[in-house]
């Protein structure tokens, strides 16, 4: 039985590279939540006009993560102080977002955030919104799996690489042997 996670964090390939590489992680799909139209493309999406940001589904084995593990990935990969941007991705589209999956997730999602912010880390307020996910739209398939498929693309080594470093550097014991 999997758990999943949906979280947005800037590009969408940045942060399905970095969880990629975590035992029990059993698949990663790139999409679109937190909108107000359906069916987004990602044109629509990149435009800024529909609400939507672009996240990861996390579909991970409990008995080796559990929640808090993939948060404690989550923050480690991207800046939750930044409002609506990662790096070079401006927008809203590029907001941090933990969408929740039920009450279990939203509580320890807030409390993860409140232990964060208690621990002063950050220099600035973490702007991570907190919601329910209402709907997820799956991306185009091209967006699938982008980093594994284009690992010598410009923008994967400028952005996506590093994430995927720290992750391989920082949780070196869950990483895929």
């Amino acid at each position: 039985m999997t758990d999943t996670a949906t979280l947005g964090g800037g590009c969408f390939w940045c942060v399905e590279a970095a969880f990629e590489e975590l035992e029990g992680v059993e698949s990663t799909t790139s999409g679109y939540a937190g909108g107000h139209v359906e069916e987004p493309t990602y044109r629509e999406v990149c435009a800024g006009t529909t609400g939507h940001a672009e996240v990861v589904q996390v579909e991970y084995d409990p008995a080796e993560l559990d929640y808090e593990d993939v948060l404690e990935v989550f923050f480690t990969v991207h800046d939750p102080t930044q409002l609506n941007r990662q790096g070079p991705d401006v927008g809203s589209q590029y907001r941090s977002i933990v969408l929740t999956h039920d009450d279990d997730q939203q509580a320890i999602a807030e409390s993860y955030v409140d232990a964060l912010e208690e621990a002063g880390g950050y220099d600035d307020e973490i702007v991570t919104e907190i919601e329910p996910l209402e709907t997820f739209y799956r991306a185009e398939e091209n967006h699938q799996d982008y980093f594994e498929k284009n690992p010598r693309d410009a923008y994967c080594t400028m952005h996506a690489q590093p994430k995927v470093e720290k992750v391989r550097e920082k949780f070196r014991e869950k990483v895929r042997a």
